[in-house]
């Protein structure tokens, strides 16, 4: 059966993840306008820079900092080959993060599509909400 866009966008998210190096939390992002994919990211280190699935995580307060986030990979590679991600959708495999809702917001991402309410802090939803960024958590299973 076909699938509908949000499903087919997310099972792109969820294979541009088994790119990423950190494997506290396998992440993809997809950034998609009218239908087409601008950029792709995925959670891992700063290019040219040790992963964590060489020499291990760098964890400060609980939280693995060698790696820069899929939505914030994305939004980077759009920034580096000079692709606008205004008006576009994030399809993303996990709630973004506040660092990354405040990057989607700036980016001018209308809309946000996730599958794994990690870790969803309230801060995050008030962030993209008052960024009237449409939120929709679509379920999905790779």
């Amino acid at each position: 059966m076909r699938p509908d866009w949000d499903s087919y966008f997310m099972k792109i998210a969820f294979a541009v993840s088994e790119r990423s190096t950190c494997d506290r939390a396998f992440v993809g992002c997809v950034l998609v306008r009218d239908k087409r994919i601008l950029t792709t990211g995925f959670n891992g280190s700063p290019a040219g820079q040790p992963h964590c699935d060489e020499i291990g995580h760098l964890m400060v307060d609980g939280h693995c900092v060698r790696t820069i986030h899929a939505e914030t990979n994305a939004i980077i590679q759009a920034a580096l080959h000079g692709v606008s991600s205004k008006g576009s959708t994030c399809y993303v495999t996990h709630f973004p993060c506040i660092h990354c809702a405040k990057v989607l917001v700036n980016a001018g991402v209308v809309r946000l599509v996730y599958s794994v309410a990690y870790r969803q802090d309230p801060i995050s939803v008030e962030f993209l909400e008052s960024a009237n960024i449409e939120i929709c958590q679509k379920v999905f299973t790779p």
